[in-house]
């Protein structure tokens, strides 16, 4: 007998994510009506489902009691519910992790739902004749995904069904999975890292490191630009993509040539990255600058600052912020002066240095460095802390310097003579210059007091000490 008249609440389970829905159900002597699936109430309860996005309804109908299906694990969610009838509902772990193997078994009828995450193996025994079995996902059934099984009867998961399992109806198929000790887990859904090759690229592989998981691009494996990027992966696997791939070079951008290769790979392939994570509940972690600022802000930048770009390549990065701020889980993590593993500003002084040579260094340009693998600690931090989404800033701490102060320590940290260094204004560094030239921000200094970032990145004067020595 469903139950009229109930609060829509939701009850845990030992398998992590796995959660059981009451669900108000109203009738009268006509029968009854019930909102199986309201996304706004939900979230207003407090019910965590706001992403799961469902893209298909299935419904399966069972003529006789006892008909006895699973033990199914796909690689997406599903919300499960009884349209008619009851059910006797079992649910394994089989993803990899600790709670690999934990069973959960409980009774449904129309005033109840289950909502499966990808990979927690679903199976059901009917209870009454004509039930009709409905469910949700969040993706297409593929020939080509990863799925998981576990027989009906296997004595580790003990699952104590109410009607023996030698009696009912039960496929061949699902006669014949295997037991839960011969069972591959499922992994868990992978990270994407773009741009796999530059100095933040390099970083990130030192700190998230060779993993099945894990997986590293570059131009040549994945053309972020191409029309056909959506078909490219079974993106429902990814549960993150951290875009390190961009267009740097704040000069040629100013060129024709320059324009359109920034705007196609710092706009256009961010959008394609955007659509992509938006439509498969992925996780975007996208890398800014202090070029989306002007400069003229008398104090540090902060993340809720609005963008004021002056240059080609800033305008790019600025307009790639707006777009990932539509995601809707999304992490901008905005830098300055980056500098990590390949050719930079730290680099190139010191091998003038080397050589002799005494350069000129704008002195009107103030800001912090930034090093790739303080970067690379504060994505890994914000993704493990699941810290709010949104935008923070990232920089090295101590004083701000300006390009000729910093100049000036990788001559006297390498044992040369720091006065070698003459300092000039911007205008007077660029003034015989005949190539387009970038409109530089005066102020590059950000804020970076951040709750989930505080012990993140370290002071810039060590940080530079040790990368020069290293």
């Amino acid at each position: 007998m469903t139950e009229f008249g109930k609060t829509l609440t939701v009850t845990t389970t030992p398998i992590p994510g796995l959660i059981v829905l009451d669900l108000p159900v109203h009738g009268d002597a006509r029968g009854w009506f019930k909102e199986n699936w309201q996304r706004q109430k939900m979230t207003a309860a407090g019910i965590d489902l706001p992403d799961f996005g469902p893209v298909q309804n299935n419904v399966s109908f069972n003529d006789a009691v006892g008909t006895t299906r699973g033990i199914h694990a796909e690689p997406w969610d599903k919300y499960v519910s009884v349209a008619t009838g009851r059910i006797f509902g079992a649910w394994v772990d089989l993803r990899e992790g600790d709670t690999f193997g934990a069973v959960y078994t409980t009774e449904i009828d129309p005033s109840q739902a289950i909502f499966v995450p990808r990979g927690v193996g679903n199976s059901y025994q009917t209870l009454e004749p004509d039930t009709a079995y409905t469910y949700l996902v969040n993706d297409h059934w593929s020939p080509t995904a990863t799925y998981t099984f576990l027989n009906l009867a296997d004595d580790t998961a003990a699952i104590d069904w109410p009607i023996p399992l030698d009696t009912v109806e039960i496929s061949e198929k699902d006669k014949n999975h295997p037991r839960l000790a011969d069972v591959i887990p499922m992994p868990p859904k992978k990270t994407l890292v773009t741009g796999a090759n530059g100095q933040l690229g390099r970083a990130l592989r030192a700190e998230f490191g060779d993993h099945p998981g894990i997986e590293y691009t570059t131009r040549d494996t994945l053309d972020l630009t191409s029309p056909d990027l959506p078909t490219a992966r079974q993106w429902r696997d990814y549960a993150t993509i951290i875009n390190a791939a961009a267009y740097t070079k704040v000069d040629t951008a100013e060129t024709p040539e320059g324009r359109t290769d920034a705007w196609a790979a710092n706009v256009t392939a961010v959008a394609a990255l955007a659509r992509i994570a938006t439509d498969n509940g992925i996780t975007l972690v996208h890398i800014s600058s202090d070029y989306v600022f002007d400069g003229t802000k008398q104090s540090a930048y902060t993340p809720t600052d609005p963008l004021s770009p002056l240059g080609v390549y800033g305008q790019t990065k600025a307009a790639g912020d707006a777009i990932v701020s539509t995601v809707p889980r999304h992490y901008i993590l905005r830098t300055s002066w980056v500098i990590g593993d390949g050719n930079n500003f730290v680099r190139t002084m010191a091998t003038l240095a080397e050589r002799g040579i005494n350069p000129k260094v704008v002195n009107d340009q103030t800001g912090r460095l930034t090093f790739t693998t303080d970067i690379a600690v504060a994505v890994r931090t914000l993704l493990d802390s699941r810290a709010p989404h949104g935008v923070y800033n990232i920089t090295s701490t101590g004083h701000p310097q300006t390009w000729y102060d910093i100049a000036r320590d990788v001559y006297q940290l390498t044992g040369h003579d720091p006065d070698r260094i003459t300092g000039v204004s911007t205008d007077d560094y660029f003034a015989n210059t005949t190539s387009p030239t970038a409109p530089r921000p005066r102020n590059s200094v950000l804020d970076i007091t951040s709750a989930h970032l505080e012990d993140v990145p370290g002071d810039g004067r060590r940080r530079l000490e040790a990368y020069l020595t290293s």
